[in-house]
């Protein structure tokens, strides 16, 4: 159904005339006339009796000009909601873990592109301590941590959550499927892991160091997805969040080892400093941060 045609017949009904619904809507009236029949047509039934220059709604006409003032007022308000998101401009300052970004910025940045052309998102890819620093000196607007839970009376914790983190194998690695591998032998084994100092990679040093071990890996990336593939490759084994290798995992390529000496925790949090001013475009990142719950 064109929706041209329904609004002309709305006009045609108020306005009893198809000579005054073509001159409100700028048509001819011959226009008006053609787009009320193909109407008729469509739906199989006369809309309106035209007796004597009188035009008059049928029954028919009667029930579908009801419907018709909804559908015509639900597309006035899609129109308004997407006039009032394409004017939101401004930039946004996005500071996290590096292992978090190319999950989020998926998530999250097609749509809020579509809907916010305006906004400008740029994000800063940084250890927990740079992204409290860049915090506290307005350098970023917003942090998104992958770490030890934080909590600092200075800033708003917006959303937080528990992440699960899992050493991870090749399917034919020979530790695959063991109980129980003691943290000695695993050490030992050729290792894939994020920059010292990051995150999780920092969590598991310090855990480590405390029982006089320690791990010299044979690759260092920020880039969570591309170490997952090199374990899938077998190229070594790794320690990263559930989030990120959990689709390899059900397809039975990599393989979670169970290590019970080690129990690391570590948790997301979106934050903001408790002086910061919330413009439109922050609050609007935020919320669709909020929803991306990994």
């Amino acid at each position: 159904m064109d929706i041209k045609n329904l609004i002309t017949f709305i006009h045609v009904a108020e306005l009893h005339s198809f000579t005054k619904a073509g001159d409100k809507l700028g048509y001819s009236q011959s226009t008006v006339s053609f787009q009320i029949r193909q109407l008729e047509n469509e739906l199989g039934v006369p809309l309106f009796e035209r007796i004597n220059r009188t035009v008059t709604l049928t029954e028919h006409g009667s029930r579908l000009l009801r419907s018709a003032y909804k559908i015509n007022e639900l597309l006035q308000d899609f129109a308004e909601e997407m006039q009032g998101e394409t004017k939101v401009c401004g930039q946004v300052r996005l500071a996290m873990a590096d292992s978090l970004s190319n999950e989020v910025i998926r998530r999250i940045f097609p749509e809020l592109r579509r809907k916010y052309p305006g906004i400008t998102l740029e994000c800063i890819s940084a250890g927990t301590q740079e992204m409290f620093r860049l915090l506290n000196q307005n350098e970023a607007d917003i942090v998104y941590t992958l770490d030890k839970h934080i909590y600092d009376t200075n800033y708003v914790i917006l959303q937080e959550s528990r992440i699960s983190v899992h050493f991870v194998c090749a399917a034919e690695h020979p530790l695959a499927g063991r109980e129980n591998i003691p943290l000695e032998q695993l050490v030992k084994q050729p290792f894939l892991l994020t920059e010292r100092g990051m995150s999780y990679r920092r969590l598991l040093d310090e855990q480590l160091a405390a029982r006089s071990l320690e791990i010299q890996p044979v690759f260092v990336s920020g880039n969570a997805g591309l170490i997952c593939n090199l374990v899938e490759q077998n190229a070594g084994i790794s320690l990263l969040p559930d989030y990120v290798t959990e689709s390899y995992v059900e397809k039975g390529s990599v393989q979670y080892l169970h290590v019970p000496d080690l129990d690391i925790e570590v948790w997301t949090q979106l934050l903001h400093h408790r002086d910061k001013w919330i413009s439109e475009p922050m609050g609007i990142v935020i919320e669709y941060l909020r929803r991306c719950v990994l």
